[in-house]
């Protein structure tokens, strides 16, 4: 049986958000380039996330069979990593896993000379890894409208072949930040890598051992920018948070200036209040930013401002089928999300008024977490509190921290 929590509702917010996470996203990758470095490297301020604890974990197993369990970074990136160390393994994961693709991923590193076999359905996990025989080419191409992981996986392990990897990307790239991101902490270890349009060249050479610091998680931010938006009055400070970053998330200020959250940078941190400026609709294309969008439709829905959105195509295949517990949930205060055309969708508010609800999570750490701002309107029930620890092991605590009263077991 499923444990719930209530969040009672509160208008008012003032605060400081103490333990808001660091990058996962930066993690994850910053450990396996240190690993490919043969872990001369120092990094810092790592995320205490399950699933950059999972990457930490088991980078350092002896073990033949790896369990990433839902962790689908640690999945592609695990997969490209001990794809080149000639290792054999096995990686598995949950059932939910074993419905996330990897076909594509595969592909291109049996091209570049890894053995590897489906043990179950052709295309997905578990995986068996039987060695690598060398690289087969220099170059490939792949989609660019699959997961960015994949991409990123391929970047990362390229430098370790004797002639490094150019990467064609063919059609729409989406989520170019992230390959970005991971292009600019290769460049920390020593490794520059180019991307022009839709060129990646990666070339061959040594990791350099390097220090790094990671930054604190724009994802994370951005649900207390959601906060704000929805509170009749709030002030809140996410301290260390930079108006520099490698993240494409911190396009996350811009989005929720419009609708009424004003953002300023100080000594001290992020410093975020409520605004009377709101657009009476939003347009926005999620490509570069997908777990945006379980962050800005549940306030667009409370806000009851429509709207139009493009590239959401990769959140079906995430912890869950994020389309459908959207349509699902939202549609708890009489909202629709409907496509309206090939890859457009728009959000149609509804006009009920609740004094409390009860939000499903679909073991989905941004369903909680996306929806929990609600919580400004509303009593609201959570199932599975404890998804957060994917990404925000302290989410709930510091909803506390700010005021909110929580019933349950956390």
């Amino acid at each position: 049986m499923e444990n719930w929590i209530t969040v009672l509702k509160r208008t008012h917010i003032n605060g400081i958000v103490h333990y808001l996470p660091s990058s996962k996203s930066l993690s994850n990758r910053a450990l396996i380039i240190n690993a490919l470095s043969q872990n001369r490297g120092q990094l810092e301020n790592l995320s205490e996330a399950s699933d950059t604890r999972l990457m930490l974990e088991l980078l350092n197993t002896p073990d033949r069979v790896i369990n990433v369990q839902d962790a689908g970074t640690v999945m592609r990136f695990l997969t490209a990593y001990y794809a080149v160390s000639g290792k054999s393994k096995v990686i598995t994961g949950t059932d939910r896993m074993k419905e996330r693709p990897i076909g594509e991923l595969v592909q291109a590193l049996r091209k570049l000379g890894a053995h590897i076999e489906y043990s179950e359905r052709d295309g997905f996990p578990p995986l068996l890894i039987k060695g690598f025989d060398g690289p087969m080419i220099e170059s490939l191409s792949i989609r660019g409208d699959i997961s960015s992981q994949f991409i990123s996986a391929l970047m990362m392990i390229a430098p370790t072949l004797p002639k490094g990897l150019t990467i064609q990307l063919e059609g729409q790239v989406g989520s170019r930040p992230y390959l970005q991101m991971t292009a600019g902490l290769m460049s920390l270890f020593g490794i520059n890598v180019s991307i022009e349009g839709s060129t990646v060249k990666v070339p061959a050479g040594a990791y350099n051992p390097a220090s790094y610091r990671v930054e604190y998680d724009w994802s994370a931010a951005s649900y207390w920018f959601a906060f704000v938006a929805l509170a009749e009055k709030a002030d809140i400070l996410l301290p260390g948070i930079k108006s520099q970053s490698m993240q494409g998330d911190r396009v996350i200020a811009g989005i929720m200036e419009k609708l009424g959250v004003s953002s300023s940078f100080g000594s001290d941190g992020l410093r975020l209040k409520g605004s009377s400026k709101r657009a009476s609709d939003l347009r926005y294309d999620f490509s570069d930013c997908p777990d945006l969008a379980q962050t800005i439709l549940p306030v667009c829905a409370a806000l009851q401002i429509s709207g139009e959105f493009e590239g959401l195509e990769s959140l079906k295949i995430k912890e869950t089928d994020r389309i459908a517990a959207l349509r699902m949930e939202l549609g708890k205060i009489g909202c629709r999300l409907e496509e309206a055309g090939s890859g457009i969708w728009r959000l149609i508010p509804g006009e009920s008024a609740h004094e409390k609800l009860s939000i499903n999570t679909y073991h989905d750490h941004r369903m909680a977490m996306g929806f929990a701002p609600w919580a400004t309107r509303m009593d609201i029930s959570f199932e599975s509190p404890a998804v957060v620890e994917k990404s925000y092991p302290s989410f709930w605590e510091d909803m506390k921290g700010l005021g909110f009263i929580i019933q349950g077991q956390l």
